[in-house]
């Protein structure tokens, strides 16, 4: 533990498998608190869910370690009143206890709010459900996903297929609220000195997340339609295009300016002036006419030298990269966690991706996701 990091001296008891909660749970331990993490006996189920590519005779998955950096755990039997007593005395001394169990599983295991705060007052009981403390149900994260309104948009056209999104999106949504939720609380526990019940649910966060999607129902009355990678009210905005060498790139140009900077480095000034394009309204009007000319004019020139050139004038555009691409990127490298070596010689992300000028800017985790048991 590094003294001068924020949560140093923090003591978190994290009781939450799969995605959500053990994200909250590193996102603390990177910053310095020292995370006990619970499992039940078998261990948290992701430690099960292997790729072709994982260890099969490790109890580290992939998916288990990108949540489970910088903490301890240990096993315990919930279901025995031994665990329970264990338990009950762990929550005595922590400041945060982060949950995600079903509602009244906590209560009926001896470790609800109510037991665990009358011995610990000060105690922050952060407890994470899928559809609230009302609701029985399981929340999955693609189920959450189809349920609010955020597979319907990810598909290509109002005739495709929705499409789950790649990386569990609800789960962590639902983790920043709990970050939220939990920092208030401990803010606002320096002046009263008690802490709080906290309750997210993966429901709520993924309805809050809805943004300008979900204002444009509101304000308009019009139930937004999927639009591949383009976006609603800007063009051109996230349509992958292919250049001459095979470059997969996008362009994200939001004002009228950065188009007809776009228009010179395509040598196509004219499409600027012309009054279906002139105008960011006018080229939402012209989706389709617009997009065709800059897929066939984009199909002509080098991707490369495009991109380089975009950069140089100011104008947003990206290179589509793959994963891998991504992290072996320069500028990727602060956000990896160096590989501790013995029996996990892997490198990790960060769940912390903000930077202070009060506590190191290159702190590292050396503890690797803990080995079951």
């Amino acid at each position: 533990m590094t003294p001068n990091l924020p949560f140093a001296g923090l003591r978190v008891l994290e009781l939450a498998t799969v995605l959500a909660g053990p994200q909250v749970g590193q996102f603390f331990a990177e910053l310095g608190a020292a995370v006990l993490k619970v499992e039940p006996p078998a261990g948290d189920v992701t430690r099960t869910w292997r790729t072709p590519g994982d260890d099969p005779d490790s109890s580290v998955s992939a998916y288990f370690a990108a949540s489970n950096w910088g903490k301890t755990s240990v096993p315990l039997d919930l279901t025995e009143p031994a665990a329970q007593a264990e338990l009950q005395q762990l929550a005595a001394q922590a400041d945060v206890l982060i949950a995600s169990y079903k509602p009244g599983d906590a209560e009926k295991f001896g470790v609800g709010y109510a037991a665990l705060a009358a011995a610990n007052p000060r105690l922050i009981y952060a407890h994470l459900t899928g559809y609230g403390p009302a609701s029985p149900r399981v929340g999955y994260d693609a189920v959450l996903q189809a349920e609010t309104g955020f597979m319907h948009l990810n598909a290509a056209s109002p005739a495709d297929p929705p499409q789950k999104m790649p990386v569990a999106l609800i789960d962590l949504l639902a983790a920043h609220q709990l970050k939220e939720g939990i920092l208030t609380a401990l803010y606002q526990r320096e002046k009263t000195g008690r802490g709080a019940l906290l309750a997210v649910s993966l429901l709520d966060s993924a309805l809050a997340s809805l943004a300008n999607q979900g204002a444009t129902w509101l304000v308009t009355g019009r139930d937004p339609v999927p639009l591949g990678s383009g976006h609603p009210g800007i063009v051109p905005y996230g349509t992958v295009y292919r250049a001459a060498d095979g470059q997969r790139l996008v362009l994200a140009v939001g004002t009228d300016a950065q188009f007809r900077q776009l228009c010179l480095v395509l040598m196509r000034p004219r499409w600027a002036q012309e009054p279906r394009f002139a105008t960011n309204p006018a080229r939402v009007r012209h989706r389709a006419a617009l997009e065709e000319l800059l897929l066939v004019r984009i199909a002509e020139l080098n991707g490369t030298a495009l991109l380089h050139e975009l950069a140089r004038l100011g104008v947003p555009a990206g290179a589509v990269r793959s994963v891998g691409e991504a992290l072996a990127h320069d500028s990727a490298q602060g956000m990896l966690l160096p590989a501790p070596g013995g029996q996990f010689p892997y490198q990790g992300l960060r769940t912390v991706a903000f930077r202070s000028s009060t506590w190191p800017l290159a702190t590292h985790l050396t503890e690797p996701p803990p080995l079951a048991g």
